[in-house]
């Protein structure tokens, strides 16, 4: 059996497939780090064939379930029904179509998110905010965080647990590596992720958890399983 999928410092993961779904490449490979049968049949075509993620090979699978990610998180419907403002594609994936997609299947089944706007924070805050994203990204629980210049948001990447404690990783689409998010440039807006230095916004998990006793409804945002998997609260000590 296939080792389950991983991503760790001086990896080459999936590249986005498109110049606008670096988000929708941050959210599927998310849903590879959770869900094992997926990211073996998006890797390799081996197992049950996912509906939405058919091709020849991985990067054509890849393609095809970003599209799927990408008309989803843009569009009018919200999981579970009910309507959420639509975004064009051709401007990228907004940031609470991702807090959906990792809410409903490309994240620890139960784990909440937020949108926090970084972009006004002064040093000691971004420090501050890293710092507590030590502490909430964990396994299985990533952050997404979109980068850009001084005037907009032009990239989007994934927070990853680092090797270390004190270290936080990152995939970044455009190029599928994965490298140290470091502190300091984080702080000092000198990222380099994509071409972009300037932290704008995060999606990150909240520490809190929502337990479903009983087996969630169906919903469209989910990919069906193949195996068994192993209200929102405000965060505290922020």
């Amino acid at each position: 059996m296939n080792a389950p999928f991983r991503l760790v410092q001086g990896s080459s993961g999936p590249r986005q497939q498109s110049p606008t779904t670096c988000g929708s490449a941050c959210a599927t490979v998310a849903r590879m780090l959770v869900d094992a049968p997926f990211a073996r049949w998006v890797t390799s075509g081996e197992g049950h064939p996912v509906p939405g993620a058919e091709g020849a090979t991985a990067a054509e699978r890849f393609a095809a379930w970003e599209r799927v990610v990408h008309a989803r998180t843009n569009g009018w419907r919200a999981p579970g029904g009910g309507f959420v403002l639509a975004w064009p594609q051709a401007l990228g994936t907004p940031p609470w179509g991702l807090k959906h997609e990792l809410e409903h299947g490309a994240a620890r089944v139960g784990t909440r998110y937020r949108v926090m706007s970084v972009r006004a924070h002064s040093e000691e805050s971004l420090r501050a905010r890293y710092r507590r994203l030590l502490d909430l990204v964990v396994d299985g629980e990533p952050a997404v965080l979109y980068v850009g210049n001084r005037l907009l948001p032009r990239h989007v990447t994934l927070v990853l647990p680092g090797e270390r404690p004190d270290v936080l990783e990152v995939y970044e689409p455009a190029s599928g590596t994965v490298q140290v998010l470091d502190e300091e440039a984080f702080a000092h807006r000198r990222l380099r992720l994509g071409g972009w230095s300037v932290p704008w916004i995060l999606v990150q998990p909240t520490g809190h958890r929502r337990v479903h006793d009983a087996a969630p409804a169906p919903s469209a945002w989910r990919v069906p399983r193949l195996a068994p998997e192993p209200d929102l609260l405000r965060e505290a000590g922020r």
